[in-house]
């Protein structure tokens, strides 16, 4: 288990971020400790909780480059990504980077959008975060608050237990 008895509290400190070996410029996960790792799926999880959360990490133009050429290799990744309880891709662009056909591929805008509705329609959601720092930081959000919940969970179990 990944945490126990006295130190069911969460601190950034005490968590450490797992990155993909395969991350060229991986984000800054500070203040939570980090380690390289080789996930099965995504780019980001919690030692410990690696069944449990992933976030996919995607610049504007790899995503454009899923939606075109990496197309049935991006959709196996998602379809590994749909088993895990917390999962994200989040983009280092906006929305209307997106709308505005502000990349290098030739993928229409709307051929864009509908693929991205598509998938979160099936369950993916894709967090649009803008620049590659703000990622980051959401990312860090994302999986501190998840596994302050998740150690609030197993408190609220091991005291029901004593009872």
């Amino acid at each position: 288990m990944w945490f126990s008895g006295s130190q069911m509290k969460i601190e950034p400190h005490n968590l450490t971020v797992l990155i993909d070996k395969r991350e060229q410029r991986p984000w800054s996960v500070d203040p939570l400790r980090k380690k390289e790792a080789t996930l099965q799926t995504g780019d980001y999880s919690i030692l410990g909780l690696e069944s449990h959360i992933a976030i996919e990490r995607k610049s504007l133009d790899d995503l454009m480059g899923c939606i075109g050429k990496g197309r049935e290799r991006f959709e196996r990744e998602l379809d590994r990504l749909r088993a895990y309880p917390c999962r994200y891709v989040i983009v280092e662009a906006n929305w209307g980077d997106i709308e505005a056909g502000s990349y290098r591929s030739k993928i229409h805008p709307n051929a864009a959008m509908g693929s991205i509705c598509a998938w979160m329609a099936r369950g993916i959601p894709f967090l649009f975060a803008g620049r590659s720092d703000r990622a980051g930081k959401l990312a860090c959000r994302i999986m501190y608050r998840y596994a302050v919940d998740r150690a609030r969970e197993a408190t609220f179990l091991v005291e029901s237990l004593k009872s």
